[in-house]
């Protein structure tokens, strides 16, 4: 399932509990007899697991230890800057994964602006070492 495919479940879930809510009666409302109307159970409205959800989207989860380590090398290793900011750069580096992964155009340029923020501008011949370093690296590996 990809993300487009969660997207759009996800609005279409949103527009089916909408359309009770339109607060006007007609005169063939009133007419016809109504079914009761279904209550809706905790369990109906729990969030998905977003665990799963994110690695359908082709996020790998966030690393830690030994693992963060070497993928914030691997970053700095393309653009130094990037780095200053780990927290983004991860979050950064997890989303362009979905895009590796999912197969997605621009790549390099899509790196680019994923990983330029606040003072960092990361350029495109820096967005395609980043691809190449999350790939290699087994990173994007969901």
């Amino acid at each position: 399932m990809n993300t487009r495919t969660v997207t759009a479940a996800l609005l279409a879930a949103a527009a089916l509990a909408l359309t009770g809510c339109s607060g006007t009666d007609t005169a063939a409302d009133k007419a016809s007899p109504k079914a009761p109307k279904a209550t809706v159970t905790a369990s109906a409205t729990a969030t998905p697991d977003w665990r799963a959800a994110e690695k359908a989207a082709g996020i790998p989860p966030k690393p830690t230890g030994a693992k963060r380590e070497m993928l914030l090398r691997a970053l700095a290793a393309a653009n130094p800057a990037i780095v200053k900011y780990e927290d983004k750069a991860i979050d950064a580096a997890r989303n362009q994964c979905a895009s590796i992964n999912g197969g997605a155009n621009k790549l390099e340029w899509g790196a680019s602006m994923r990983f330029s923020y606040k003072d960092v501008t990361t350029t495109e011949a820096q967005g395609k070492q980043i691809n190449e370093a999350l790939k290699s690296g087994g990173f994007c590996k969901v």
